[in-house]
């Protein structure tokens, strides 16, 4: 929602929500935001309270009724801060008060951020196609397959079965 009123949330967020059940609509971390939050929780529709930056924030948007709340843990490491400490916190938080709103960790840099928020038990991690890629490789499984490659066609050479 692009609105900035509690109200002009709440209506843009309905017109948004009228278009499928599926539909989340992203609210700001703000007074006007969570209170709009919590209408719409009221109202069965899912939200995602985002650019959250505090496991204070994270908590108010929890007992607000987000359905999800976004931590952008890049931007935090960016400006010093730690920002799996954010996703760990704000776990343990969501865990001792047995919220049902879903953490997502966002603003991923790196395959390390993937590996930290999973083990903080972060619910939904959104990876960009350069660090997905990333996790996809490994030096020694590229020299593992290789090797396996070679000594199959030595093989295959060696045996003579004409397998290619």
């Amino acid at each position: 929602a692009m609105s900035r009123t509690v109200k002009e949330i709440v209506v843009e967020a309905e017109e948004l929500a009228s278009i499928s059940p599926d539909v989340v609509v992203k609210i700001p971390m703000n007074e006007a935001g969570l209170e709009a939050t919590k209408i719409l929780s009221d109202k069965g529709i899912k939200t995602n309270v985002t650019l959250i930056f505090s496991a204070n924030q994270a908590y108010l948007a929890a007992k607000a009724g987000a359905t999800y709340a976004s931590i952008f843990v890049g931007r935090l490491d960016d400006i010093g801060h730690d920002g799996i400490q954010v996703v760990r916190d704000s776990m343990e938080i969501y865990r001792q008060h047995n919220f049902k709103t879903e953490l997502i960790t966002a603003s991923v840099r790196h395959p390390l951020h993937v590996i930290n928020a999973a083990k903080a038990g972060s619910h939904v991690i959104t990876i960009p196609p350069k660090v997905l890629s990333l996790m996809f490789r490994h030096n020694l499984t590229d020299v593992g397959l290789k090797k396996f490659s070679d000594d199959w066609t030595q093989l295959v050479k060696k045996q003579g079965t004409g397998i290619e």
